[in-house]
């Protein structure tokens, strides 16, 4: 569980790093608006389930 902590955090800061916002919203619109709100939904979740596992714990 602990290395997919280190994966999921590490694909995150991968993705902030390399990728500017603009870039993002041009790709998605590009994707159709269907795709765009499944991976802005997703992107949101994963984000969420990241910091609650960080911030809670493993209780």
């Amino acid at each position: 569980m602990k290395s997919l902590q280190i994966f999921l955090v590490s694909l995150v800061s991968l993705m902030i790093l390399t990728l500017s916002s603009c870039q993002i919203i041009g790709d998605i619109f590009k994707a159709g608006v269907g795709v765009g709100i499944f991976l802005v939904v997703a992107v949101v979740a994963v984000v969420i389930f990241v910091i609650a596992k960080i911030a809670g714990g493993g209780k």
